[in-house]
C-alpha cells in the first residue's frame, strides 16, 4: 500500500504550515516516504557544529523529530496537530561534518498514539550516529 501523502504533497503542506522549519532552503529535504516510514536529509551547515568539530546533538534531535513527523503524516494523512509526547535518543558516535540522513519507521500505529524508531546516519556511512524512539499523539477526529 502506498503512503497517503507523497513527498511533494508533504513538502508543500509543511512549507505552508511551518515556513520557518520546512522552507525549501531550510536544510531539510524529504527524500522518500512510504506507508509506515520516511527518509529525511539534513544538509550540512557549519552552524550545526559544536566545539570539537562534531554536529550538535540538537541538530540530530531535530532531524529525529522531523523524520518521525513526516513518516506519521505520510501514513495517516494531513493531521498537523499530531505532536511529540516522548523522544528518547542515544548518541552512538561522533557524526562527521556532512549531510545527515534520518530514517523513521513506525512500530505501532494506534488510534491516538504512534510509536516509532529513527536511525540517523552520516551520508555515505552504514554505521548509526544516533538511534531514537519516539511517541506521538494523534488528535481525535472532531
Amino acid at each position: 500500500m502506498a503512503a497517503k501523502l507523497s513527498v511533494e504533497e508533504l513538502q508543500n503542506l509543511l512549507d505552508a504550515e511551518f515556513p520557518r522549519t520546512f522552507h525549501r532552503d531550510g536544510g531539510y529535504v524529504i527524500e522518500e516516504v512510504w506507508l509506515g516510514g520516511s527518509r529525511v536529509r539534513k544538509h550540512f551547515d557549519k552552524a550545526s557544529l559544536r566545539p570539537g568539530g562534531t554536529i550538535a546533538g540538537t541538530t540530530l534531535m531535530a532531524l529525529t523529530d522531523i523524520a518521525m513527523y513526516v513518516a506519521i503524516l505520510a501514513t495517516i494523512g494531513w493531521k498537523p496537530l499530531t505532536v511529540t509526547t516522548n523522544l528518547n535518543i542515544n548518541f552512538l558516535r561522533k557524526p562527521e561534518p556532512r549531510d545527515l540522513l534520518g530514517e523513521a519507521r513506525l512500530l505501532k500505529l494506534g488510534k491516538r498514539l504512534v510509536v516509532g524508531d529513527i536511525a540517523i546516519r552520516t551520508d555515505g556511512q552504514d554505521e548509526l550516529v544516533a538511534h531514537a524512539t519516539s511517541t506521538y499523539s494523534i488528535p481525535a477526529n472532531r
